[in-house]
């Protein structure tokens, strides 16, 4: 089997998350700093998902920090990311929210209608993997 088809089976079996635009999310990553190694939380909006739910699914997450807008790409089943959780769930009425780039808080906040706030509702990423059979 070639190199390329076992790492996507091997991805395959890991759930994939159900992110949509629109969800306020905090992505849980692990970071390596040197010897020690620690959770670092990234929160904001999902402005876009590409490539459907397989091994190289990402989301685009946007939050603005300091008066700067930051945008991260991440993959879904990046193995350094424990968990993505959902904050809040937003009604859009487009796939992918780019006009956001240019948008203030407010005018952000007027296109944007939240549906519901989910504090409890943590989306764990985790690999199971099944014994082999003997």
């Amino acid at each position: 089997m070639d190199l390329i088809q076992t790492f996507n089976s091997k991805m395959n079996t890991r759930p994939a998350a159900d992110i949509r635009p629109g969800m306020t999310v905090k992505v849980h990553q692990r970071i390596k700093e040197g010897a020690k190694s620690r959770v670092q939380i990234f929160e904001g909006m999902v402005i876009a998902r590409k490539h459907g739910s397989g091994p190289s699914a990402t989301i685009i997450v946007r939050k603005v920090s300091g008066g700067i807008g930051v945008e991260r790409i991440f993959p879904l089943h990046l193995p350094t990311i424990e968990k993505f959780e959902v904050v809040r769930t937003s009604k859009v009425r487009r796939a992918k929210l780019y006009y956001l780039r240019t948008k203030s808080a407010k005018e952000t906040r007027r296109k944007v209608r939240v549906i519901e706030t989910k504090p409890e509702a943590v989306l764990p990423v985790e690999i199971s993997v099944p014994e082999p059979e003997k």
